[in-house]
């Protein structure tokens, strides 16, 4: 298979490419439902994992991202991304193969650190695939429609990782073939295949030969270039900020409903999947305002709402019927997932058209590695909390009295995991004062896109319901719009007809 640069690329050979990268994306999001995320965290509680080690599996992918430094240079050097990024993910695919051996080991907790040491090399190899890639798309992809694009690519990948990630947690739930251990195996053995098709389809997207981002520099000023950017420097310290606050709770999520909620892993699959689902809905909604409006202005809306909900969790385990807190928790997760796919879209293009034409090996690569020291560092600090949380309690308790009786009634109880919530929505205000300082075009407020969410939303109801056609007759706000228009040019004509009057006397 030729992986070699094209000199040329026909529009027809972009088209394909581009939709080589949808399925690519799509298989290699399967691949990662089936292995990462909520499965993998199901699989280290089974095999005795704690706080420490919950929050380390979380912080590597993180951490590993810092390769990219040592990946600029590779990628400098060799000039052939596509063939850096295809060797590597597909080494890496190798490894999660490899680990469907490790349930049926019983070699006690041999088996959590040869699953740590796997998920280093695993992230190494996907870190210096992904900087290829981007600077690899950031070339290939042209910059107008990236929103609609990168939605059309996201909608598919958040699809087949639910579907993944849901078969995975009713396999567990209901494996009848022995332990439950095995069916981790079924799970990553799955995986692995799922990956190589991935990079079956990944080699057959054009790579442009690369261009100079100017006169000829050595790495060193490459890499340091971006954080000399004032302007770049103020979407990597949103960059930073973003990551603190979602990664300090973001990777405990499945432990604390798990664990402290008492739920089942099918069912914490299931809350996910609802998660994912609501993402894959807005995706389209999102991707036509990012290219409509601005991402800085999407973000303003999103990050809002995601941090909202994540204070939401907090009170999730306040009723006490089981019946009120799964329907809360759905209702949370439907709509943090509709936040979060806000802001990991508009964050992406935004990243992507901040960064200076021919220059997006390095300026992409600083927003991994501010990405790899913010978000590695919290989810070790994270655990470290829970742990010390553990034996920490806040309770809101009201007390009530009457002739002859008395009694007192639990409001909230803050335990382990519900702190780490909160401080996390604290954080969230951080998040917001670094987004405040990026300059991305014309500033747009917060009301202009939710009434053009609202009339996307309406847009997109229009075109797959029936009932949406009987609301849009009895309520034909196209109708209300015109009769403005007419009654505002009304008012135009008039004014100017008194204006010549007046002028003519």
């Amino acid at each position: 298979m030729k992986l070699a640069p094209n000199t040329t690329i026909t529009p027809a050979e972009r088209a394909r490419g581009e939709r080589a990268l949808v399925q690519d994306a799509a298989w290699a999001s399967l691949a990662g439902a089936l292995y990462g995320g909520v499965i993998q965290v199901g699989f280290a509680l089974a095999l005795g994992a704690g706080p420490f080690i919950i929050g380390l599996l979380a912080a590597i992918p993180l951490m590993a991202q810092a390769t990219q430094l040592p990946a600029i240079a590779l990628v400098e050097h060799v000039r052939q991304r596509r063939k850096i990024a295809v060797i590597a993910v597909t080494a890496a695919r190798i490894l999660i193969l490899s680990l469907a051996v490790l349930p049926f080991l019983d070699i006690g907790d041999v088996r959590l650190t040869w699953l740590l040491i796997a998920q280093v090399a695993i992230c190494v190899l996907g870190s210096i695939g992904g900087c290829s890639v981007n600077s690899w798309l950031h070339q290939f992809l042209p910059r107008e429609g990236l929103g609609a694009f990168f939605a059309r690519r996201l909608f598919w990948a958040t699809s087949l990782a639910c579907a993944g990630s849901l078969a995975t947690g009713m396999l567990v739930d209901h494996w009848a073939f022995g332990p439950k251990l095995h069916a981790y195996a079924v799970a990553f053995a799955l995986a692995g295949f799922a990956g190589f098709v991935s990079s079956w389809f990944l080699a057959h997207v054009p790579e442009p030969v690369m261009t100079d981002g100017g006169p000829a520099v050595t790495i060193r000023s490459r890499i340091v270039a971006p954080f000399r950017d004032r302007p770049f420097r103020s979407m990597l310290l949103y960059i930073a900020a973003w990551n603190a606050a979602s990664n300090l709770a973001a990777p405990f999520l499945a432990v604390y409903l798990m664990q402290q909620l008492g739920l089942s892993l099918g069912t914490v699959t299931t809350l996910w999947v609802t998660s994912q689902v609501a993402n894959a809905m807005t995706l389209y909604l999102w991707g036509r305002l990012s290219d409509r409006l601005s991402n800085k202005a999407i973000l303003a809306v999103a990050l809002p709402v995601y941090f909202a909900c994540v204070l939401g969790l907090v009170f999730a385990a306040v009723p006490h019927t089981a019946v009120i807190v799964l329907a809360a928790l759905y209702g949370v997760h439907f709509v943090m997932g509709a936040a979060g796919g806000g802001i990991s879209l508009a964050t992406g293009n935004m990243g992507l058209k901040l960064a200076p034409h021919g220059q997006g090996t390095a300026y992409l690569a600083a927003i991994s590695l501010v990405a790899a020291v913010t978000g590695g560092l919290v989810p070790i600090l994270g655990g470290s909390l829970a742990h010390w949380f553990e034996a920490v309690q806040l309770s809101v308790v009201v007390r009530w009295g009457l002739p002859g009786k008395s009694g007192e009634v639990s409001v909230l109880a803050f335990a382990r995991w519900q702190f780490l919530f909160a401080l996390s929505f604290l954080l969230g205000f951080l998040v917001m004062h670094a987004l405040s300082r990026i300059r991305e075009g014309e500033e747009i407020s917060e009301r202009v896109v939710m009434q053009h969410f609202a009339l996307e939303a309406l847009r997109t109801v229009n075109q797959v319901s029936s009932v949406a056609g009987l609301l849009g007759n009895l309520f034909n706000f196209g109708r209300l719009r015109e009769r403005r228009l007419v009654a505002r040019r009304s008012d135009g004509i008039a004014r100017e007809s008194e204006r010549r009057a007046e002028t003519a006397a």
